[in-house]
């Protein structure tokens, strides 16, 4: 793989021409260019399967064509083999799983959905062998968000005690792992049919929310001792869950959510009241505990210490579905349906496992 006429100059990607839902942004170009003209530290990867995340749907709603940059090539996380290592320590050949960040694919138009990828080698790490392409290419995304969100942002230590509101979300899923790893107990919301899965992935204690608010639950039965960090990765506009959280939340802890769902808040009204709810002081009647809104920012420390995790088995992929290259659109379908536990991912190489 290592001679350049081994690369071929055209290539089948998913790119987004306009703002959106998939199925009305996205085309299959089957002549986009190969990536050349590596820059110092970057490397080619001929991609063998990629994973679809929430980001990627939501900003191709959301973001005008000027924001955005389109057409560009779309999604974040992904595994395959370096093609071309371009003089960093990697050797072409190498099996390797890594993500293009947002603000790296608006830069670069580089994407996932590509059957080759050029991207800074930093941005990858060897892929285990025990790990299929299909187990391995949503790794990264969710990991470093869950990671970010727990160590970084919230602190989370040992022993201490943790709320995942969505336990059967792709991030919800590494957050559990992870906290385990260290030793925490873990407490999570999902529905009903998924006890199952989160309880073997190492949950402690489970709150089917489809038997009620989830606020309202807590606030019956409080946890003892409170919570010491909620992390709130369905993206939910209901801010009852933080607006009680001094009944369920011990003081000093910390409530961290990483975004706001798109379909929850519609008008300008809701949106102003909902930033008000969360970011009102004490004084006006706010809520005695801290929020922080997080979103995921690209660490090469974070990303090997995550990677860690995965070599030893302590952070398992969960794949909710696999679709074919062709299949895409139904891919996201299936993602925006928001009833996938685990990741949703594409095969680009349809010879791979």
């Amino acid at each position: 793989m290592s001679s350049s006429t081994q690369i071929p100059k055209t290539q089948k990607a998913w790119v987004a021409v306009r703002r959106g839902k998939p199925s009305d942004a996205l085309i299959c170009d089957e002549n986009a260019k190969v990536p050349s003209n590596l820059e110092p530290g970057e490397i080619l990867v001929k991609v063998q399967a990629a994973a679809l995340n929430p980001v990627g749907y939501k900003l191709m709603g959301l973001l005008p064509n000027l924001f955005a940059k389109r057409p560009h090539v779309v999604e974040h996380d992904f595994t395959g083999l370096v093609v071309d290592a371009n003089g960093t320590e990697l050797q072409n050949g190498d099996a390797v799983y890594g993500i293009i960040p947002v603000p790296l694919n608006l830069q670069s138009h580089q994407g996932a959905l590509a059957q080759y990828i050029r991207l800074p080698a930093s941005h990858v790490v060897p892929r285990p062998s025990e790990l299929k392409p299909t187990e391995a290419a949503g790794l990264t995304l969710v990991g470093l968000t869950a990671y970010q969100a727990l160590f970084d942002v919230a602190k989370l230590e040992q022993g201490q005690h943790l709320f995942i509101n969505g336990g059967s979300t792709a991030v919800g899923i590494s957050a559990i792992q992870l906290a385990k790893a260290i030793g925490c107990t873990v407490t999570v919301s999902a529905s009903g049919k998924r006890e199952p899965l989160l309880r073997s992935l190492g949950a402690d204690h489970f709150i089917d929310y489809t038997k009620g608010p989830v606020h309202e639950q807590l606030s019956h039965d409080p946890p003892s001792p409170k919570f010491h960090v909620i992390f709130e990765t369905v993206g939910a506009t209901d801010v009852d869950l933080y607006t009680h959280s001094e009944k369920y939340l011990a003081p000093g802890g910390i409530f961290v959510s990483v975004g706001i769902h798109p379909h929850g808040i519609s008008g300008f009204g809701q949106a102003l009241r909902y930033i008000w709810e969360l970011t009102r002081p004490s004084f006006l009647g706010g809520t005695k505990r801290t929020w922080k809104w997080f979103s995921l920012s690209f660490k090469r420390e974070n990303f090997e210490n995550f990677a860690q995790y995965v070599i030893d088995g302590k952070v398992k992929p969960v794949v909710d579905s696999v679709y074919s290259y062709e299949d895409v659109l139904k891919a996201y379908e299936r993602i925006m349906s928001l009833r996938a536990a685990g990741k949703v991912v594409v095969k680009v190489d349809p010879s791979v496992d």
